[in-house]
């Protein structure tokens, strides 16, 4: 009886703890990616665009994407990570292009799907049931 207590509160305790590692590298992977298009999002609107920068901004964020991407994709769905790859591609493609205006609404649409990874990943009574 004792071994089986102690198994299932072994169990538990590594579950618990795996999650809040879990739970705080994707707050992290968000905050930085959400912080990096923000930042993009500046350049993209101020009037003194310069192209260079701009795409080096974009390329920066997308190879950091890259490298978050493995790591999260070992417990995140990989359609939600998807949906943000393709933005960022949809939003690398216009910056390329110069259609700045055109790649607003990818960037704010990829900031709200990196918010929705990071609420549904982390562990609240709502997720749960």
């Amino acid at each position: 009886m004792y071994k089986e207590i102690i198994i299932c509160s072994i169990v538990i305790i590594i579950v618990v703890g795996l999650n809040i590692l879990t739970e705080n590298y994707t707050k992290e992977s968000v905050a930085l990616m959400t912080g990096n298009l923000e930042d993009l999002k500046k350049n993209m609107i101020s009037e003194e665009q310069n192209e260079e920068d701009l795409n080096n901004q974009i390329e920066d964020i997308v190879n950091n994407w890259n490298e978050r991407h493995k790591k999260l994709a070992y417990y995140i769905e990989h359609d939600e990570l998807e949906k943000v790859e393709t933005e960022l591609v949809s939003l690398k493609g216009n910056i390329e292009v110069k259609e700045y205006e055109q790649g607003i609404p990818n960037l704010n649409n990829c900031i709200f799907i990196l918010e929705h990874i990071k609420e549904k990943t982390a562990l609240q009574i709502k997720n749960i049931f």
